[in-house]
């Protein structure tokens, strides 16, 4: 069924599935909402952006989650909640800071009718987490954008007979050569290019016709691939507590900055102070605020500069 038309103007649309995620730290054990639509969306809410939601969920789903999104002034009115169905659940081990995934429970996937009829916005973020966007979503949600911007990191996930994640090759052109802006840790870049060195995995992931590629280096920072020039992002020092949504805030504020007309070296800035401040925090409401972000984007820019 077509969802209603879409009554009030976005700068940002994130596209995926929300996660219930189970998580393991030590000792500590943590059951709370994740996925991009949550990060990101309200990382670039944060930084003044009007950004909405599509995405489906389980009857599991605690609506407090999407309360809490309300009150971040993220607009949840193409989030669809079905009853019947469970919400795609993972369960996240780290061991120093190698995580390893499993995947418990997988909600339908985002079809091409789930996308408002007249839909138009700055930019959209297709970010999904276990292959729930098909191409023909993507072409639609694509068609009413300026910008289009993916992190490929569902495509890139196997799942085995347990749900264990793995990764694999994933080179889908389709995707790759009408996306602005794409976003990928190191072993996805790999996936995408075939490169593990993630300076020659960028500049492969451009040769498909993206136009900027972000790789994300963890603790080392992030590389950003435009216009034939790599820039190098350095990463804020900070003692990390929880890294979970560290890319998705990091995109979220990127594609915040960027569709200011701000010059992507400092979005790239921007989105490394953010999840610096969101990997030292615990609990679920880590993120910053736009002066300590900024303030923090600044110092990092200056070491570019």
């Amino acid at each position: 069924m077509e969802l209603r038309s879409l009554t009030k103007k976005f700068d940002l649309v994130v596209a995926g599935h929300f996660a219930i995620d189970k998580i393991e730290i030590g000792k500590t054990r943590i059951v709370r909402v994740g996925g991009p639509p949550f990060y990101s969306a309200i990382a670039a809410s944060r930084l003044g952006v009007k950004v909405a939601v599509l995405s489906k969920v389980g009857g599991d789903f605690s609506r407090s989650y999407l309360e809490i999104l309300e009150n971040e002034q993220v607009n949840i009115d193409f989030t669809q909640i079905i009853e019947k169905a469970k919400t795609t659940s993972f369960h996240i081990k780290y061991i120093d800071n190698f995580r390893k995934m499993r995947l418990e429970a997988l909600c339908h996937g985002l079809l091409p009718e789930d996308v408002p009829a007249n839909l138009k916005v700055k930019a959209v973020h297709v970010a999904p987490i276990a292959n729930e966007v098909s191409y023909k979503t993507f072409e639609r949600l694509r068609r009413n954008a300026d910008i289009v911007c993916l992190d490929p990191q569902g495509f890139t996930r196997r799942f085995d007979e347990k749900g264990n994640v793995e990764l694999r090759e994933w080179r889908d052109k389709r995707f790759l050569e009408k996306a602005s802006i794409l976003k990928a840790d190191e072993k996805e870049a790999a996936c995408l290019s075939g490169f593990s060195n993630p300076y020659k995995a960028a500049e492969k992931i451009a040769e498909y016709g993206v136009e900027m590629v972000i790789v994300t280096l963890a603790e080392k920072g992030a590389i950003l691939y435009c216009d034939g020039k790599i820039h190098e992002i350095p990463a804020y020092p900070v003692r990390v507590a929880d890294l979970t949504g560290a890319g998705d805030v990091f995109m979220g504020v990127f594609i915040a900055e960027y569709i200011k007309g701000k010059a992507p070296a400092w979005c790239g800035c921007v989105g490394s102070a953010a999840a610096s401040i969101l990997i030292e925090r615990s609990g679920l409401l880590r993120f910053g605020f736009k002066d300590e972000i900024y303030e923090r984007a600044e110092k990092l820019y200056g070491m570019i500069g």
